[in-house]
């Protein structure tokens, strides 16, 4: 089986437009939390969300490619090229033939089916434009990747809502360790804030008008985000060959179901998603000093999750930090995990640890270290990244330093 690492990485989300900013605003607390601005807004019960506010896409491309990008797409496309330029890698050749994506997104092209639902119903439109489909499809982004950079190996999207990037990544780790091929571009990413998809989340109660307090007592539901998170997954004697910077090593991943709710959490299914991954990795449970926790301000995830920690973990999981960083940058459903992997990354990097913020009231029933409201500075070997899905999909990944 061959390792596997990370050589490169790219972001768009609330807190920034690039892996520097984003890590900056981690490292300072920053909530990139604020008032939605978009067409309808004020339809909404939920006014607030993680947005995007300064990508400006016209910018970026031309009209037709505009045609066929849809926000997610955009999101995407910018952040792989992030990744890419920083792992140096030229996909040609052989590694062109070898060398896939995969991607992760539970809504795909939210923004094209709600602007062409509008134009049909509310303005009565009785055409479309002829690209609708290609540009609202969950695999639009894999595949304008895939064509952008040459890569020919296997190229798919995962949809399994809150943990899509997780899942994707996973399989991107398990090609490459495999041998299947040499380097993925994998990640994810998600726009939904778009008055159709905010509404429709409006619908499931779980979303807070204020703010997103993970793990706090007075905690009162999640806020969505959007964005995405692109890294590449290379095989560690192909990288090392050629001198790649490596950021850290994924080292094992597990998946679960809990076969249980559609909606509601299991305990037993989170557990066993992060004992596999530990098992997968070979690492010993007091060797994790960090877990990302899927943290979403819900009552229901947020204890379930602890306790769960609590169960794998036994007395070490009052030693283990544990936060979440959908208190900043908003939960992106199916990007999240992505965008997640980001704090891991810095964890493992720069031994700084991403705060938990807007915590204000302890609950004894999420009674971890979870960080509150400030980075911390802590020298950690290993993290998990956690990723708990509507329908009872778990998939969790652990990284090494290397």
């Amino acid at each position: 089986m061959k390792r596997v690492v990370i050589t490169g990485a790219g972001t768009i989300n609330a807190l920034g437009l690039n892996v520097p900013d984003t890590f900056a605003a981690m490292k300072n607390g920053t909530c990139g939390i604020g008032p939605l601005e978009f067409r309808d807004v004020e339809r909404l019960s939920i006014q607030i969300g993680g947005q995007v506010k300064n990508f400006p896409p016209p910018e970026r491309y031309n009209r037709q490619q505009l045609s066929l990008y849809d926000r997610f797409t955009q999101f995407t496309l910018d952040a792989a090229g992030q990744a890419i330029a920083q792992s140096g890698l030229v996909f040609s050749g052989e590694l062109s033939a070898k060398a896939g994506v995969v991607l992760g997104t539970a809504g795909g092209g939210v923004s094209t089916w709600d602007d062409n639902y509008r134009a049909v119903y509310e303005e009565g439109k009785n055409r479309v434009h002829p690209f609708v489909v290609p540009k609202l499809m969950n695999n639009a982004a894999a595949s304008h990747v895939s064509m952008e950079y040459n890569l020919k190996g296997p190229s798919f999207t995962v949809s399994t809502a809150c943990a899509s990037s997780n899942h994707a990544m996973a399989q991107a780790f398990a090609m490459v360790r495999s041998g299947m091929a040499p380097a993925m571009v994998t990640g994810g990413s998600e726009s939904m804030l778009c008055f159709g998809g905010v509404k429709a989340w409006e619908g499931l109660r779980v979303m807070s008008r204020d703010a997103c307090r993970p793990f706090s007592a007075n905690r009162n539901g999640m806020v969505q985000g959007e964005g995405a998170g692109i890294f590449v997954f290379e095989d560690y004697d192909h990288a090392r060959a050629r001198g790649a910077d490596i950021l850290c090593e994924v080292a094992g991943f597990a998946m679960t179901s809990d076969a249980s709710d559609i909606v509601m959490p299991s305990k037993a299914g989170a557990a066993r998603a992060m004992q596999g991954a530990l098992q997968d990795a070979r690492i010993n449970a007091d060797e994790v000093g960090y877990i990302n926790a899927h943290g979403t301000g819900t009552a229901a995830n947020d204890k379930t999750e602890c306790a769960a920690v609590a169960d794998v973990f036994g007395p070490h999981a009052d030693r283990l930090m544990i936060s979440s960083t959908k208190s900043m940058h908003g939960h992106l459903i199916g990007g999240t995990g992505a965008v997640e992997l980001l704090a891991c990354i810095m964890a493992l990097r720069d031994g700084v640890i991403a705060p938990t913020i807007g915590y204000q009231e302890p609950d004894p029933e999420c009674a971890l270290d979870v960080v509150p409201n400030e980075a911390r500075d802590a020298e950690v070997s290993v993290v998990l990244s956690n990723a708990f899905a509507f329908g009872g999909l778990n998939a969790v990944i652990a990284l090494r330093k290397v």
